[in-house]
């Protein structure tokens, strides 16, 4: 017997509307002690919403809308309710009090989709689309979560898990009913499906898609001191996030904030400027901002534009040569000769140029590749269930035992459900879902 649990499962905080959501076997029964239908006629049809008056013992608390599922079929695969307020703090917060007075336990952040995977209702593919899509901001991952929370993931894997129990299947007969199967059993043919298998794989996990769908393009704004990193910084985000002034080094710490282009969650990372120091707060700050050039998609490297080009500046050049790089030439304004040759000539002042920066940041992201598998875990198992079907194929090649080719295809098969969730241990449900909120 399922507990009854409740929450908000929408936004905290003030709202037009706000949803309290129960699930559980006495959730109608403690909906109906708490929630009275204008209506006599309303029955508690399942999927119907009603208009009515919540209540504690006839004190009105609020009116509002409630509607009411039977399991299996809503979102939980129990017996659940929801209930539509005025979006006041203060009314949720007396709901709620009403229902854990009733029975209802306080949900957990991860409860009701983990009940929803627990009771069949979704697979683990489409359990993680859900906060996939609640995170998106950019319209690319946002499409991709929504494709996943359709089944779109899941029907691909699914298939192939059933071609390689089909491999398996046979493979088995083979060591089972070596003498009946003699003359169906290939080798050679069965390389081959293993080869195809895995180039599908393989082919559908891109790594570089599957991070900038799930966790954006990462963009370091790198530069000296005063070159105009944080004035960029700021126009880019269109608003006044870094404080700008005169004095070098202002910027002590890598300041983060994300913008949206061509679909893609783009973050942008403000370093402090790079020089020699021996202020030790000022010598972190740029520590730190090597940290960020090291790891980030693309580097946005900021000429001072009052020139001429600094010693720690061509240093700067010199070893982020080999790097996804854009150079730019600040203070256009002031300056309009350019000294650095395939620089983009930009000024935050007047606005010049941020178009051709934007359009260079882009042309940086594209090549993002429309694919079954967007999250990062999915490509890692898919890749290593892969792998585990390549060898599949060169032990068939090599002539190696029955035996030991199965245990490579079972490999394989054992990965593709650790993306379904139908092979995956409890300590790897308890990380995705750890990243769940209260009402989801």
């Amino acid at each position: 017997m399922a507990h009854t649990i409740a929450a908000l499962a929408s936004a905290p905080g003030m709202a037009g509307i706000s949803v309290v959501r129960l699930s559980g076997d006495n959730s109608h029964a403690i909906l109906k002690q708490v929630f009275k239908p204008v209506s006599s006629k309303d029955t508690f049809k399942s999927r119907y919403m009603m208009y009515g008056t919540l209540h504690d013992n006839e004190y009105p608390v609020d009116e509002c809308m409630a509607v009411v599922f039977y399991a299996p079929n809503s979102y939980t695969g129990e017996d659940s309710a929801e209930i539509h307020l005025h979006g006041s703090p203060l009314i949720v917060k007396e709901c709620l009090n009403l229902l854990y007075k009733l029975g209802a336990e306080p949900a957990k952040p991860d409860e009701y989709t983990r009940r929803a995977f627990e009771n069949g209702r979704m697979d683990l593919s489409r359990a993680e689309a859900v906060m996939q899509l609640i995170s998106a901001q950019g319209e690319l991952s946002a499409k991709a979560a929504l494709r996943q929370l359709r089944g779109g993931t899941f029907a691909f894997i699914h298939n192939i898990q059933k071609e390689v129990i089909d491999i398996l299947s046979t493979i088995e007969a083979a060591i089972d009913f070596p003498e009946e199967v003699e003359d169906s059993y290939s080798p050679k043919e069965l390389a081959s499906i293993c080869d195809d298998i895995a180039n599908r794989l393989l082919k559908s996990s891109d790594a570089r898609s599957a991070k900038l769908l799930s966790q954006g393009f990462e963009v370091a704004i790198v530069g000296t001191p005063n070159a105009g990193k944080s004035s960029l910084f700021n126009s880019l985000l269109m608003e006044d996030r870094a404080i700008v002034t005169e004095m070098p080094g202002t910027t002590r710490d890598v300041l983060r904030a994300s913008i949206v282009l061509s679909g893609v969650t783009v973050i942008l990372n403000d370093t402090a400027g790079i020089q020699d120091s021996k202020d030790a707060v000022e010598k972190l700050g740029i520590q730190r901002a090597k940290q960020e050039m090291e790891t980030a998609d693309l580097l946005i490297i900021v000429l001072d534009g009052a020139g001429p080009l600094s010693r720690e500046a061509r240093q700067i050049l010199k070893e982020n040569a080999h790097r996804s790089r854009i150079v730019l030439q600040s203070k256009v304004d002031i300056n309009r000769t350019p000294y650095y040759d395939g620089a983009l000539l930009f000024s935050s002042y007047t606005g010049e140029g941020m178009d051709d920066i934007r359009a260079a940041i882009i042309a940086n992201i594209n090549g993002v590749q429309d694919s079954e598998l967007t999250l990062s875990r999915h490509v890692d198992l898919a890749k290593k269930s892969a792998q585990a079907l390549i060898s599949a194929k060169q032990a068939f090649i090599d002539g190696d035992s029955a035996d030991l080719c199965a245990v490579h295809v079972q490999d394989a098969l054992h990965l593709l459900g650790e993306i379904t969730g139908d092979s995956v241990s409890e300590e790897v449900i308890d990380s995705i879902f750890s990243n769940f909120c209260v009402g989801k």
